[in-house]
Order: C-alpha cells, then structure tokens, then sequence
C-alpha cells in the first residue's frame, strides 16, 4: 500500500513538472504561440469566405505589438473635471477650425443632410472630436493592433471578431493593407469607427464602389451620419441646453432615465440659461442630467443627446459634441 501511495506521488509530481515545463515553454516562445493562433484565425477566416490572396496580404510578417497590450492595460480613469474636458475638448481654435471646414465642406455637407437629416454642424462636431478634422487618425496598423489584442486574452473574443470583420473590409477592397491605419484598439479614419461599425454604418456616398472613411469627406460624412439616423438621431431637434433650475429643485427627477415633456419640466420651474421661458415643441421630452455632479451646472438634454451616446456612452462626449456644434453655428 506505501509502494503504491509512493508510486501514486511521484506520478502527479511527474504530471505537475510536465506542465509547468509545457507553460514555460509557451512562455518562453510567444512567437511561435502566436504563429500557431494565427494559422488557426486564418483558418476561420477562409471558413467564412475570406479569400487566400486577401489572408496573404493582410496577414504577412504580422506580429503582436508590445505598446497596444501596454496602451490596453494602463489605461487611466479619466480624473478632469467636467470642466477641464470640455475646456481641453472644445477650444476656441477647435471652434474657429470647426466653422471653417464648416464653410469648406457645406456642399458635401448639405448633400448628406438630404438624404440622412442630420444637420451638418453635428457631423462636423464628430469629425473634430474624434480626430481634430482629420488631422489624427491613429498610426497602428489595424490589423496589427486587432491581431495582437485577440491573441492577449484579455477581451479576445471581441478583438477576434472585430479582427474578421477588418479582414472581409479588405476583401471588399475598401482599402488595402498598408493603408489600413487606425488607434491602438482598432477604430479606423477620420470617423473612428471600429470595424464592425464600418460594417454596419460605413456608405459609399460619393459612388466610387467603395466605402472610404479614411480620405474620402463625402464617405467620411455620409458615414457618420448613417450611423447617427439609424441610431434614432431627429433631424429637427437639437441636442439640448443649459437650464436654471428653482430653488430647492428635487434632484431625484434628475438622469436619463426620467424623460418629461417640456412642458412638464416648465411647470417644475426650468428655465432656459437665460432666464426665459423652455421653447414650446410639441411631442419633444427631455432629461435633466448634471455632468459635473449635483451641484454643478444643468443640462436638459433631448433624444439627439441619448443617440450621441450610441456612438460613445461618455456624457463628457456627448456634451462636448453638442457644445462644439452649437458654437460652431454661433449659437
């Protein structure tokens, strides 16, 4: 019985040391790791109607990238104060930048109204925040980044799929390769849309058969504002307005989720920052939100806002979206 217990010992030990051998030798050959898992993707890939030639070109000589697990993993919370974002995110050179793509851009600009309702000075807004106008679109290779953050582990089934939809991007020929450039995480052109987004959102506006947000303005807008009408924007309301609020004003009524009509909220005593009256709109409802905490000022925000938030939950952005389109437009 000892012999046997002895023998049984030394078995799990044999075990135990096997493989810590084998996760040592992974460790110690994360190329080779990472060749194995990227056989296995184009694999997939292929599976799902990717072609060999589009595999080959997108996927040769690519390797994880050290500075997007870094930039992934040291990712601080936000400490500015709602204040000092929006000071930082919508500066008066924004504001003056803004209003001159605005006047250069009003044709493409109008045309994408037409057909979507969503009023030029909001696209605008976007294209500023998201990349100062198309000056900063990100220096990653897309299908790097989205490679290397699918193999890490950390969020590997969302980097993977938003990695194959990159991958049918280029097998439509959207864009090559080369020219695929975005952030650390993925988001892609002037726009900033991960690609899924592109998938779903990303037009051909001026015709040329293909979908490109990277240097062509019409697809550029076009795009943004498909994503923003199908997400429920209202092209004749605006985004909301800074509100005074009665003394002693019950804070419990305050958050997206409590929506009332305007004419509710005029009855509770809010008033426009100016001292006059809420505007009168039939049907339209709003939410009073505080985005630098009770105490601070107020907001009552409309359905536009909300759909803001579809495109990115921060409150900060989407305040900073509908403040730089209105100073845009003078307002």
């Amino acid at each position: 019985m000892r012999r046997l217990r002895i023998l049984l010992l030394g078995i799990m030990a044999l075990t135990l040391i096997t493989a810590v051998g084998s996760a040592r030798a992974q460790d110690d050959n994360p190329a080779e790791d990472f060749a194995v898992w990227l056989e296995a993707l184009r694999a997939e890939a292929l599976g799902i109607g990717i072609s060999a030639a589009t595999l080959d070109g997108a996927l040769a000589g690519v390797e994880p990238i050290p500075r997007v697990i870094e930039l992934d993993r040291s990712q601080p919370e936000s400490t500015l104060t709602f204040k000092q974002y929006m000071e930082r995110v919508v500066p008066n050179s924004r504001v003056q930048k803004g209003r001159k793509k605005l006047k250069e851009n009003a044709t493409a600009l109008e045309a994408v109204r037409e057909v979507f309702g969503v009023q030029p000075r909001f696209i605008v807004a976007l294209w500023g925040i998201e990349t100062n106008f198309g000056q900063y679109t990100g220096g990653f290779s897309v299908i790097a980044s989205l490679a290397t953050l699918a193999h890490d582990g950390r969020r590997s089934a969302y980097f993977r799929a938003e990695l194959l939809n990159a991958l049918q991007i280029l097998e439509e020929g959207h864009i090559t390769p080369d020219a695929m450039m975005g952030s650390w995480a993925g988001a892609m052109g002037q726009s900033q849309f991960m690609p899924s987004s592109f998938v779903r959102f990303a037009i051909d506006f001026d015709g040329d058969g293909r979908r490109d947000i990277w240097t062509t303005k019409a697809d550029v807008f076009g795009s943004a504002a498909n994503y923003l009408s199908k997400s429920g924007w209202k092209g004749d309301q605006t985004w909301g307005r800074k509100v005074l609020l009665p003394d002693g004003f019950d804070t419990a009524l305050a958050g997206l989720k409590i929506s009332k009509p305007l004419a509710d909220w005029q009855a509770l005593g809010v008033r426009r920052a100016n001292g006059r009256n809420l505007p009168v709109v039939a049907g339209m409802a709003g939410s009073i939100v505080f985005p630098g905490g009770d105490g601070g000022p107020a907001f009552l925000v409309y359905d536009n806002f909300k759909t803001t938030l579809k495109w990115n939950r921060s409150t900060y952005f989407a305040m900073a979206v509908g403040h730089l389109a209105d100073r845009i437009a003078g307002q």
